[in-house]
Formats: C-alpha cells, sequence, structure tokens
C-alpha cells in the first residue's frame, strides 16, 4: 500500500503546502489559499507560496477555521455507500444534505451510522487503518449462536484470506450479538459469521469512535457540533481551531 502524506516521515526543509497538510491544518490546495489570503506566518513573518519550512521554525495559521460540516447519518438498507450502478441508489442521490460525502462504507445490505462531511482532512485520519479507531454492530444471525461463539469471534476467526484482529463481543439473546472491531475488512462481520455456519440476517452499525447511531430514522441525520465533535476531532489528531506548531 502507497504511504499516504501523514505517513511519510517528514523531511526537511519542506514545502509550506506540505508542512500544513503534514500538520493537518488543511490539504495541499487548501494551504494555498491559505497562503494567498495571508493567513500563515513563519517565524512572524508572512509566508509566501513556494517557501520552505525547516524543523525549528514556527509556523502560524491565523484564520477563522471554515466550517465544516459533520453529520451522523442512517444509511438505509438497500443503498450503496459509493459507485451505485445502473438501477441502484447512493447515498449522495439520496442525502437530504448536498456537498458532504460518506466516510468509509456499509455494505448495501447492511445499514446504520455513517459519517457524512466536507473535510478532506479527515479521510486518512479515520479509515486508515494503522489508526485502529472502534466501530460497533449489532447484528441477528438467521440460527442460533452456537456455546463457544463469542469466545471464538473475539480472539480472532479465520475468514479464508485473513485471520481478524482480537474485537469485543456481547451476546445480546439466541442469536443476537454486538461487536466492537477496529479493522474493517470487506463484509468482514458477515465472513465472521459464515466461519460459524452463520448468516447475519440483520446488520446494523450503531457507533464509530464516540458518535452514536441513537435514534435517527434511516435516511435522516444529526449535526456532529460541541464536545461531541471536539472529542472526535482531538482522538483523529484534527485540529479544529487556529494553532501554532
Amino acid at each position: 500500500m502507497k504511504p499516504t502524506e501523514q505517513d511519510e516521515q517528514p523531511v526537511f526543509p519542506m514545502r509550506i503546502n506540505k508542512y500544513l497538510a503534514w500538520k493537518k491544518y488543511s490539504t495541499r490546495r487548501e494551504a494555498d489559499t491559505l497562503i494567498e489570503k495571508r493567513r500563515v506566518y513563519i517565524n512572524g513573518a508572512l509566508a509566501q507560496l513556494g517557501d520552505k519550512v525547516y524543523e525549528r521554525d514556527s509556523v502560524e495559521v491565523r484564520f477563522h477555521p471554515k466550517k465544516y460540516r459533520y453529520l451522523a447519518y442512517n444509511k438505509p438498507r438497500g443503498v450503496i455507500t459509493h459507485s451505485a450502478q445502473a438501477g441502484e441508489e447512493s447515498i449522495e442521490d439520496i442525502s437530504p444534505v448536498k456537498g458532504v460525502f460518506p466516510m468509509g462504507r456499509l455494505d448495501k445490505d447492511s445499514y446504520g451510522l455513517i459519517i457524512l462531511t466536507d473535510d478532506g482532512r479527515v479521510t486518512d485520519a479515520l479509515l486508515n487503518p494503522k489508526y485502529a479507531h472502534e466501530k460497533e454492530y449489532v447484528v441477528t444471525c438467521l440460527d442460533a449462536l452456537p456455546a463457544d461463539f463469542k469466545h471464538k469471534m473475539e480472539r480472532g476467526v479465520d475468514i479464508g484470506d485473513y485471520v481478524t484482529k482480537p474485537c469485543r463481543v456481547e451476546i445480546l439473546g439466541k442469536k443476537n450479538f454486538s461487536i466492537t472491531l477496529t479493522e474493517g475488512k470487506k463484509h468482514q462481520i458477515r465472513r465472521m459469521c459464515g466461519a460459524f455456519g452463520q448468516s447475519a440476517e440483520d446488520l446494523k452499525r450503531v457507533r464509530i469512535m464516540n458518535i452514536t447511531l441513537g435514534h435517527i430514522a434511516p435516511g435522516e441525520y444529526r449535526t456532529i457540533e460541541g464536545a461531541e465533535l471536539q472529542s472526535f476531532l482531538k482522538s483523529i489528531g484534527i485540529p479544529s481551531g487556529t494553532g501554532q506548531k
């Protein structure tokens, strides 16, 4: 896998727009705009496009942060997260809010929480598997769960081409359980259930880190804001206001 900008080890001197993207203040393109608007300073002096930053330099961004939007959305069953084919509906097709995009995926037959945003900084910080952010699901199987289901699921399951990482499982009923993962392989939970001869009949995501689905109706959303948003951004290392190195 090709390393992302945030994964790369810093090499100084570094162009100022790359530095701001590495520090997660903005994307490179947004950094150029900030510089053009005279909002970026290096050692107290206005930065210019193409300036380079050395390791001991003091870099300050003086700006009113862009008002990014973060929404907790309940993806309905049967809706495609990305790249719908002919005859299919995507989140973009039915979303009540335009100009935002889904972070991550939920397969067509699954439903529940997905975060919508227009903040491109969040993509790697939330989705890169190295960060091991928690996601919680509630699952109903077609048949009764075996007695050793919890123990074996929690220690990791061979799903054919991969052995899953340890996770947390809570048995909710004869056919129901909740599972908290820190990874997200394609159809992972369904494949984990399949390793026990089980079929996941109903799969709902109820939490991503500190963001919960709550009582949002399918196809509806709520705004993530206040202390909930600040905790979320802090957990993924995204600055939410004016900052200095």
